[in-house]
């Protein structure tokens, strides 16, 4: 296995376009090209695979989980188990990619998860990933990486433009009813829906916290394999928790913290500030 000094540093800054920080600002998220190069994630994809591996306990066959399970494999926080993957997770490059399009000086790390959507695999119901976060903020951000070529038939996520201005929409979490719900209420409000389409390992999306999001499922017989990186602004205070998704999610990510404090445990790394 690769000793995590010999990997890919992932340290360098990106300068973003205008139109590009717009385009996220405006519409609640943004395809960027080429964030991590093919060697980059050539060296990377093993050794998050591998841990994805190491650490799945998912034991059931596809037909017998429900809609969430059959959604994707999830494992978070990668980077606390893998000095190798904590290269990747907490790369600067990226990090100072989110702060960019949020417009904030630095960026604290919530959490990593790789999102492995198995052949097969069903749909992502629609919803709005704060929903779990005990935040109450709009600078909240979201890297989606695909470490595998994605084809047009699978495709990126798809958004509803702009549905991050409207905050806290709905408190359901991903199931049938939040996708027949929120699938409902961004027809009925004619919102624009965007999927990326193929993307070449390395591409990203990032989208923001309260953006409504979906996914299709994984009729290929390759699994599609993605890392995400959740990133929040340096200085939030944790929320008074609303829900028991944010209560469970304060104890997970937020560990020792109460509402009020700082966001800012051993678990939430900052990774990038400008000062």
């Amino acid at each position: 296995m690769a000793d995590a000094q010999t990997l890919p540093s992932l340290d360098d800054e990106r300068e973003l376009t205008s139109e590009q920080v717009d385009h996220y600002r405006r519409k609640g998220h943004v395809l960027l090209r080429n964030v991590a190069s093919s060697l980059e994630i050539e060296a990377f994809e093993p050794l998050i695979s591998e841990e994805v591996r190491r650490r799945n306990n998912q034991d059931k066959p596809l037909e017998e989980r429900d809609t969430y399970g059959k959604a994707f494999i999830q494992i978070g926080n990668l980077w606390q188990s893998s000095p190798q993957v904590a290269r990747f997770t907490l790369a600067r490059r990226f990090a100072k990619i989110a702060a960019d399009l949020m417009g904030v000086d630095g960026v604290r790390i919530y959490h990593d998860q790789a999102l492995y959507k198995e052949p097969g695999g069903g749909h992502t119901p629609w919803h709005q990933d704060q929903i779990y976060w005990p935040l109450d903020t709009d600078k909240t951000i979201t890297m989606w990486m695909p470490l595998v070529p994605v084809s047009e038939e699978i495709g990126s996520m798809t958004f509803a433009s702009e549905s991050h201005l409207l905050g806290y929409i709905s408190k359901m979490v991903i199931s049938d009813e939040s996708h027949r719900t929120l699938g409902e209420f961004v027809k009925g409000r004619g919102m624009e829906e965007v999927n990326y389409g193929a993307l070449a390992a390395g591409d990203a999306t990032f989208h923001a916290g309260w953006t409504l999001h979906s996914a299709p499922g994984n009729p290929t017989d390759r699994m599609r394999k993605v890392m995400t990186v959740i990133y929040i602004a340096d200085g939030l205070r944790i929320a008074e928790p609303d829900s028991n998704a944010r209560r469970n999610d304060l104890k997970g990510w937020f560990p020792g913290l109460n509402p009020g404090d700082l966001a800012a445990s051993p678990l939430n790394p900052l990774v990038y500030s400008s000062k």
